[in-house]
Formats: structure tokens, C-alpha cells, sequence
């Protein structure tokens, strides 16, 4: 269910903003996607896991607050974040 070290790696140097850069609202809401697209999958087989559904619907408040965040400080990089990551307003 969590993403493998080599993807969040690959996540990173995706959305970072600089060089150094390993913890921006951009890398955090694309790991929390990542991570939010891999228990969907799995509660879609494990119907009953009221756990993982919980730990779901943390992670996205969690990128809700972080998004929330990112448009009140960068409209233009929050617009172009949700497009590239296909979430939608």
C-alpha cells in the first residue's frame, strides 16, 4: 500500500522547487496522491478494511489542507499543480 522509495525519489525531483528542495507543498500533496491512489486500489479489492478507509480519508484531509494552503499563497502554481496531477477543483 505505501509507494516504494524509488517512486517517491521520482516524485521529488518531479514537483521539487529548487535544488535542495525535498519537503515544498508541491512534493508533499504529490507523494499524498500517490499514496491516496495506492489505497483506493486496495480498498477496492478489501471492501472490509475499515483501517485502511480510515487512514484514506486522513491522508486526504491532509492534501486538502496542503492544496488549501498552496491557493492562497500561489494561484498559478496550485492551478498547475491540480493539472498535472488530475485532481480536480
Amino acid at each position: 500500500m505505501s509507494i516504494t522509495a524509488q517512486r517517491k525519489t521520482e516524485l521529488i525531483e518531479q514537483f521539487r522547487t529548487s535544488d535542495n528542495d525535498k519537503g515544498s507543498v508541491q512534493v508533499q500533496v504529490a507523494i499524498l496522491t500517490e499514496r491516496i491512489r495506492n489505497i483506493t486500489k486496495h480498498l477496492l479489492t478489501m471492501k472490509k478494511d475499515y483501517a485502511g478507509r480510515r487512514g484514506l480519508l486522513v491522508l486526504v484531509g491532509k492534501r486538502t489542507r496542503l492544496l488549501r494552503f498552496l491557493q492562497r499563497k500561489d494561484r498559478s502554481e496550485y492551478l498547475k499543480l491540480i493539472d498535472v496531477l488530475g485532481l480536480r477543483r
